[in-house]
């Protein structure tokens, strides 16, 4: 009754057999978008060949790569041709390549080229804004798919170097038309867990199970969340807008947990350190206090105390005659100034003082009565004015000029002829 059936081994090769064998898939002519790029070191290309609604993979040897004139990557279109056959170790067929040319640009990745643009205008991307990563959190979020490996390898790196830090989920859609919504809401969400730093992101994939890491709303709740934000999208060779828009980008979902949180050794050890430098300061400066301790014990003063009284004691003494001296010089001072007062004649012959002054005083009215001009004019002199000014010269008339002649008992108004 068994003989009937057949492994997976010898279904695989009658399929492959059968692919092998059809002539129209020999030579296969395409085009599509190249996706999920890979390029060996050994200088194979794996890839994803696509369209809107069918993917298939593709291989293309070393041997044919070195014809090709261009470097692809994810979103480029190209035109290809090569033979289908069946990869065996998982029974898929993919498409062996011989020849690929370059045919544009896919539209994905338009966009993500059109949006990383804009958002960099406005300024999202800018390094200043970013925030710092704590050393040491006490709390770490993570928006991913709550199944998969991008989670497990988070929480298992987590605590394996830093078990202290409590890990809170906050699962989300990480692909598909509902994705961005899932990841926004668990974003804005995450503002009420008192978080010190928040992981998002997902494992790897082609650029259509990235591209909700790459819409705008996910961009600009990253930019607008107050917790410091690692992305984690994909592998080491993907980039998202996500990864340009948060505080710090991590090529791995592991990655990401290994830049979240300290190695629990290189901790201990800094503590060891900080403790072994705390004893020796602390060593120093108890050392230093005791030394200045004996140093004030050994003090001459200390040993004799007496000193210190009988300095204080010597320099009142002095204090007190400097005093005495001060006092007494100034006493006889004041009393040479008395006595020379006293006996000046100010005091003594005060009359002769006022017929001084007197007579003084006399001889300045002699003056200013010589000086008087209006006794002058008694004399039968005259002043010559024009206007308010004197005249001293005939130079300074003409004819016709007014003038006025003043005398001891009036004046004249006059005309030059």
């Amino acid at each position: 009754m068994t003989d009937k059936y057949i492994s997976v081994t010898q279904l695989t090769r009658y399929i492959k057999y059968k692919i092998d064998n059809d002539v129209n898939l020999q030579e296969v002519f395409l085009k599509g978008e190249i996706s999920n790029f890979k390029a060996h070191t050994r200088g194979h290309y794996y890839f994803t060949i696509k369209d809107e609604n069918s993917r298939i993979n593709a291989i293309m040897f070393a041997s044919q790569t070195k014809k090709i004139k261009f470097t692809p990557v994810d979103g480029m279109k190209v035109l290809l041709t090569g033979k289908i056959s069946v990869y065996e170790a998982n029974g898929g067929y993919q498409i062996y390549v011989s020849d690929l040319l370059e045919d544009g640009v896919g539209n994905l990745y338009i966009a993500y080229e059109q949006l990383k643009k804009k958002l960099e205008q406005v300024g999202l991307f800018d390094k200043s804004k970013k925030k710092k990563i704590p050393k040491i959190p006490s709390r770490v979020g993570v928006i991913t798919a709550p199944t998969g490996a991008a989670i497990k390898d988070i929480i298992s790196t987590i605590k394996r170097r830093f078990p202290l830090t409590e890990i809170i989920l906050l699962p989300a859609l990480v692909q598909g038309a509902e994705a961005s919504i899932s990841i926004v809401k668990q974003i804005k969400n995450a503002e009420n867990f008192n978080l010190d730093t928040l992981i998002v992101g997902r494992g790897g994939g082609s650029i259509e199970d990235l591209w909700c890491f790459n819409e705008e709303a996910v961009a600009y709740a990253i930019s607008e969340c107050s917790i410091p934000v690692i992305s984690a999208v994909g592998h080491e060779i993907d980039y998202t807008i996500a990864d340009f828009v948060a505080d710090l980008r991590a090529p791995t979902p592991t990655g990401a947990a290994e830049l979240a949180v300290p190695n629990r050794l290189d901790v201990i050890n800094y503590v060891e350190q900080l403790t072994i430098r705390s004893k020796k300061v602390l060593k120093h400066k108890i050392d230093f206090l005791n030394q200045k301790l004996v140093n004030i014990k050994n003090k001459y003063v200390l040993k004799n105390p007496m000193t210190i009284y009988e300095i204080k004691e010597q320099q009142f003494d002095h204090l007190i005659e400097k005093l005495k001296y001060t006092m007494q010089e100034l006493y006889y001072k004041k009393e040479k100034y008395y006595n020379n007062l006293m006996n000046s004649y100010l005091f003594k012959e005060p009359t002769k003082i006022i017929d001084q002054k007197k007579n003084k005083y006399i001889q300045l009215l002699s003056k200013l009565e010589t000086l008087n001009p209006i006794s002058t004019i008694k004399r039968g002199y005259s002043i010559v004015r024009i206007g308010d000014g004197v005249v001293t010269s005939v130079k300074q008339m003409k004819k016709d000029d007014k003038f006025t002649l003043e005398m001891s008992d009036g004046e004249i108004n006059a005309k030059v002829m």
